[in-house]
């Protein structure tokens, strides 16, 4: 298996970022073929999802996820900014993991996927990342 860690900048608002680049240099720097892809986000506050972004999905993503976990003092979890226990249900959600095949080398998602980092947590702006690759 071929592993590494990287860090993503997600900055101090909510966010989805599309991690394409950063996973089709890690495919090409392992030089792999056909396989399965797992991505992973060690922290408690963040999750990835597989969506469409760049036509509103990735915004509506953030708007249903404010219905659903509202940023207020509901949550018995409270350290760090207001609402931040919402952070800590996310992954509940939407999972720290996914797995994609890997076929000639690239991720075998659809014309409009795209796997992402998906980050309502404010108070931590840079999120490490696990990629690795397991040769099939």
């Amino acid at each position: 298996m071929e592993s590494t860690l990287i860090e993503i900048r997600t900055g101090s608002r909510e966010s989805v970022v599309d991690l394409t680049d950063e996973i089709a240099s890690f495919l090409r720097g392992v030089g792999a073929r056909d396989g399965l892809l797992n991505v992973w986000v060690p922290h408690a506050t963040a999750g990835l999802a597989v969506i469409e972004t760049g036509a509103g999905s990735d915004t509506d993503l953030l708007a249903a996820l404010r219905e659903v976990l509202p940023a207020d003092d509901r949550w018995s979890h409270r350290h760090g900014s207001r609402g931040h226990g919402r952070d800590h249900v996310l992954p509940a959600f939407i999972a720290p993991s996914v797995s994609v095949p890997v076929l000639d080398g690239r991720p075998a998602l659809g014309t409009w996927q795209s796997v992402c980092l998906v980050d309502t947590n404010g108070d931590n702006p840079v999120r490490s990342l696990r990629l690795s690759f397991l040769t099939g």
